[in-house]
């Protein structure tokens, strides 16, 4: 099976958790921008997320470039994937709306944390159908940023039971890890397609 559909049908629920977040918004109460600044923590919680979501369909779209076919396997990884971020805009809204007390931080970082596990398992589910000398394989190597992540969110999450501001420091930090789209699949298709350029000549 060709990865188009699920890279369609990926695209359009990333698109409609940003929607709903968006959406979910609360308006000040005043026409004001002092009642706008009272919000800012609120808008703050959403452009977080938003940031999160944006760094997996970037990621997610780099991965897919570099697989030729998906199997069922692949299939349920992505569903998986799909389901955790889709407890985004539910966590997200949770924590501004309870003023960022700990329990919903705490699911924030969970939902966070169980969006990378399942990130890493449509990975490594992706490598196991294409080989392991694929162009997915080589670009992933250690994968050091995909390690780090993981204790990022659980340190995060069991500090803010000492103040959320602590965990919510530690989600960023992880974000901003993974704010710059990875290359890695970039510049392994780019040495492949040299090497087929230099056969072919």
């Amino acid at each position: 099976m060709r990865t188009g559909r699920v890279e369609a049908f990926s695209d359009g629920v990333i698109a409609i958790l940003i929607t709903i977040m968006v959406l979910e918004l609360p308006k000040p109460d005043e026409p004001t921008w002092h009642a706008l600044v009272a919000d800012l923590p609120v808008l703050l919680a959403y452009v977080l997320s938003f940031v999160y979501l944006g760094i997996y369909w970037n990621n997610h779209h780099h991965m897919f470039q570099a697989v030729s076919r998906v199997r069922g396997g692949v299939l349920w990884a992505n569903l998986h994937l799909l389901f955790w971020l889709s407890l985004v805009p539910f966590v997200t809204a949770w924590m501004s709306e309870q003023g960022f007390a700990t329990a919903p931080v705490e699911a924030y970082g969970v939902v966070l944390l169980l969006a990378g596990v399942a990130y890493s398992i449509l990975q490594r589910v992706l490598i196991r159908t294409e080989g392991p000398g694929s162009p997915l394989a080589a670009a992933v190597g250690r994968d050091l940023k995909g390690k780090v992540s993981g204790p990022i969110y659980a340190v995060g999450i069991l500090l803010t039971i000492v103040h959320p501001a602590l965990g919510l420091a530690l989600y960023v930090l992880a974000a901003v890890l993974w704010f710059i789209p990875d290359r890695r699949v970039e510049r392994q298709l780019a040495r492949q397609a040299e090497t087929v350029d230099h056969a072919a000549g």
